[in-house]
């Protein structure tokens, strides 16, 4: 009886004992309370800042009204689709689309040149606002600082369309820009948007002129957030400005960098279409066919919804499997990642 009576005693008066054997029996009710306890929190969180929620109320339909919705479409990629019978109509065909896409005579054609653009385009484009922004971020006056940002960043405001007709001006052969100046120093004009090679660099090239600028200031609004003060202490331990760029400024942005390159990734194979339809020619298409310009054709043009969709359900799962591949392989190497 005197154990008992003990082991009561040092329940009473709460003794190390006693806390295991009070909490073991109440411990999904202390769950279950640390849950609604975290929701009321939450619910008064957004009771206190409705304001903020409310601003995201159409961006959220947004997304969901044009993004998810369309969604229910993409199983026409796996079934014979009319208007006339619907997506629910319309019989089951499986893979068929995809087989006769991968079988089909310009498929390696359409991927080496979807694959080589994008490459080629991001490995060109995607340093140079890296080594534009630190360059304006040396910059002591502002003034100029300011001009040159304006400068670059203009032409992204340019559309496409006004983009792909000022090339073809520049590039005509007979009143073009360029090949007046060709011209005056004994050249023979070039007929650019006729030959293949030529389609490539020129896409490349307006592509960098075009969207370097907004780049270019998100990695400023990046080295801006960088304390000063490491810019004077490196100064102190006698730090060159090449060794400050390396160590603080490139250290600084790289998750920034990090996250705009998986993006970049992410969307390899999503090549511009606007740009690359209204550069195309039936004289440079062995260059200038990629998928989203085929797909156009396909779907919108001879109305085969869903060759078109399975074609385009293939591209998107091509940059799903490279921007996961992208991400894990950044965090493992700088700890940085999007997700």
């Amino acid at each position: 009886m005197e154990p008992k009576s003990k082991i009561s005693m040092e329940a009473s008066n709460g003794s190390p004992m006693s806390a295991p054997m009070r909490a073991l029996p109440n411990l999904p009710g202390r769950r279950a309370a640390k849950r609604w306890e975290s929701h009321m929190r939450k619910l008064k969180s957004a009771r206190k800042n409705w304001e903020l929620y409310l601003l995201l109320v159409l961006p959220v339909a947004y997304f969901i009204i044009f993004r998810y919705i369309p969604m229910y479409g993409v199983q026409i990629a796996f079934k014979d689709f009319t208007p006339r019978a619907g997506i629910w109509g319309s019989p089951w065909v499986g893979f068929q689309y995809f087989k006769e896409f991968f079988e089909s005579y310009n498929f390696w054609t359409i991927i080496k040149n979807t694959v080589l653009l994008s490459l080629l385009n991001l490995l060109i484009s995607f340093p140079i606002p890296v080594i534009i922004a630190i360059l304006l971020n040396q910059l002591a006056r502002e003034k100029l600082k300011k001009f040159v940002q304006t400068v670059i960043y203009a032409p992204y405001f340019i559309s496409t369309v006004v983009l792909a007709g000022m090339i073809l001006v520049f590039l005509s052969p007979n009143s073009g820009l360029i090949n007046h100046i060709i011209g005056a120093f004994g050249g023979e004009p070039v007929l650019f948007m006729s030959e293949a090679g030529w389609f490539r660099p020129i896409y490349i090239m307006s592509t960098v002129w075009q969207e370097t600028g907004f780049a270019t200031i998100i990695y400023l609004a990046a080295l801006a957030g960088i304390d000063p003060h490491l810019h004077e202490a490196a100064v102190v331990d006698g730090a060159n400005k090449w060794q400050r760029i390396r160590h603080i400024d490139l250290t600084g942005i790289l998750p920034t960098i990090t996250v705009l390159f998986i993006l970049a990734v992410g969307n390899l194979m999503n090549v511009g279409f606007e740009k690359a339809f209204l550069l195309q020619t039936d004289l440079n298409i062995d260059a200038s066919e990629i998928i989203s310009t085929y797909v156009y054709k396909i779907g919108i043009q001879r109305a085969q919804y869903s060759f078109s969709a399975a074609i385009g359900l293939f591209n998107a799962a091509i940059n799903l499997v490279l921007l996961l591949i992208v991400n894990r392989t950044a965090k493992k190497i700088s700890g940085n990642g999007l997700f």
